[in-house]
């Protein structure tokens, strides 16, 4: 595609593990784009092609995914993924910056700026899970994830990837099948099993920065209760239905996915 904003892939050192990372765009205010539980930084690559025309997009590969570093001896829990990203924007220098989270990467974003909020700008939250101690289960099965990394693993095409991912194109379970054996098993049945011992609820108040919650009107990640919810423990919160979407939100309605995001993140924000 000749006129894509995709400049290049990278590694970088950052919390002592190695990162790595896409770079869209170049121009205007960065924006650090952390992915889900198995979506490696590649298969977020048409989202970022849209957020490039107005940010400089930079997409992780969270640790046990895509070409970042992975294994057993890596703890998976939200404080560390929360200092990866830390330790990213601190490597690259960043200046203020935009950080957009998808499902666990919302969590991440939620524990980094609760953690440490400075030179973040502004914070995007796509339908993050709200389960956690004392609360009701994440709404996914954690063998939706395992039999298709296994099957990823042994070799898999688009075809193969439609039993998992019925609604997507052929482009997207392609992309999928190609790269979903980069994300570790131990790493996300890790992270599948925090989404349940993990509390977000408790950081939610602490967030200074200009917050946005995207939600997927399909979805059953967050209802209506748990907005009203996430509403009375950060009032200022801007928060959005995007309609025609599941919880793989920029997956089923891009469009409305990026007209919430911009809408939020306008100049005199960001």
């Amino acid at each position: 595609m000749t006129d894509s904003r995709f400049l290049y892939g990278a590694n970088v050192r950052a919390n002592d593990i190695r990162q790595h990372y896409l770079r869209y765009g170049g121009t205007g205010a960065p924006l650090v784009l952390i992915p889900g539980i198995t979506s490696p930084a590649i298969t977020w690559g048409f989202v970022a092609e849209r957020l490039a025309v107005t940010h400089d997009v930079y997409v992780l590969d969270v640790r046990g995914r895509g070409l970042s570093e992975t294994g057993p001896d890596l703890a998976y829990d939200l404080d560390s993924y929360a200092a990866d990203v830390r330790g990213f924007i601190t490597a690259l220098d960043l200046p203020p910056c935009v950080v957009l989270g998808h499902s666990m990467g919302a969590r991440i974003a939620i524990r980094t700026a609760r953690r440490d909020g400075a030179g973040i700008a502004a914070l995007v939250l796509v339908d993050p899970p709200v389960s956690g101690p004392g609360r009701r289960a994440y709404p996914a099965r954690i063998e939706w994830y395992v039999d298709s990394i296994r099957e990823a693993r042994r070799g898999m095409d688009a075809e193969a990837m439609r039993r998992y991912c019925p609604t997507w194109t052929e482009a997207q379970r392609r992309l999928r099948a190609e790269w979903l054996h980069t994300c570790d098993e131990l790493a996300t049945r890790v992270t599948f099993e925090k989404f349940h011992t993990e509390d977000i609820h408790q950081d939610i108040p602490h967030l200074a920065p200009p917050t946005q919650l995207v939600i997927a009107t399909r979805g059953d990640v967050i209802l209506p209760e748990d907005e009203a919810e996430i509403r009375a423990l950060l009032p200022s919160i801007a928060t959005v239905r995007v309609p025609d979407a599941g919880h793989m939100i920029p997956w089923d309605n891009l469009d409305g996915f990026c007209d919430a995001v911009s809408g939020f993140l306008s100049p005199a924000r960001t």
